[in-house]
């Protein structure tokens, strides 16, 4: 595969986890047979996936006595042939996470499950990802190593540090570029739109219980470049709105 090849596969996958919001998760039980469960996820600022887990879930016994997984993401199963369609399986090891960083970003994803967060039998769990198998149709499987897939701490850190003044900045001042975003760039219908995350790969968009993702066409990583992409965006969905208008 050559190096650009190499890329677009990169970004093509890193595209499709950092949009799903839900995936299929395979663990092994105490007699190693295989257990497949739906779970919801979100994703760190690297790209790594992040649940939340009850005590009690058949999956996390199993992840209790054997932390191995994998996890399955797709955009396959609306087609008239999924065979067709892009699907990632991320593999690794799920274990308990202490980051109140991955807390804050899961609940901002699924904010519903805000209800039950707080019991004392769940607990946020994230999979250290250790490779990926990208399928993005017939004929097109890679394999991908969690350093190319995965997004360099030298990248994400400064997002880290700044995500919550963006994010607190663009609801509270911007609504109206958010909800430009929405509309003119992702067609989206509705007012009132609200930023819940931003990552060096976009920005996660909300309103009521519809989601939204829109992504960036290179990574971000501080709060100026965070800021120079987010207002080149609005630019772009004003011209976008105009030509629309136009039509």
């Amino acid at each position: 595969m050559s190096a650009i090849a190499a890329v677009d596969v990169v970004h093509e996958a890193r595209r499709l986890l950092r949009r799903s919001r839900s995936g299929a998760l395979a663990t092994r039980d105490g007699a190693g047979t295989p257990y497949a469960s739906l779970v919801t996820v979100a994703w760190d600022l690297d790209a790594s996936p992040v649940f939340l887990f009850s005590d009690l879930a058949e999956h996390t016994r199993n992840l209790n006595a054997d932390p191995r997984a994998s996890l399955l993401v797709e955009s396959a199963s609306g087609r008239t042939n999924p065979q067709t369609g892009p699907r990632l399986t991320l593999v690794g090891r799920i274990a308990v996470s202490d980051q109140a960083r991955q807390r804050t970003r899961f609940l901002a994803r699924h904010p519903d499950a805000a209800v039950y967060a707080g019991f004392a039998d769940f607990n946020v769990h994230a999979m250290k990802v250790e490779k990926a198998h990208w399928v993005g149709g017939f004929a097109r499987a890679h394999w991908i190593s969690a350093r190319r897939l995965m997004v360099q701490k030298a990248t994400w850190q400064g997002v880290a540090d700044c995500e919550n003044r963006v994010v607190d900045h663009m609801n509270a001042d911007h609504g109206d570029a958010i909800d430009l975003y929405a509309q003119a760039l992702l067609g989206r219908r509705g007012t009132g739109w609200r930023m819940t995350g931003i990552d060096p790969d976009g920005v996660d968009l909300a309103l009521h219980r519809r989601h939204a993702r829109l992504d960036f066409d290179s990574s971000v990583n501080d709060a100026a470049s965070c800021r120079e992409r987010l207002v080149a965006l609005v630019e772009t969905a004003r011209s976008a709105g105009k030509q629309v208008s136009h039509k």
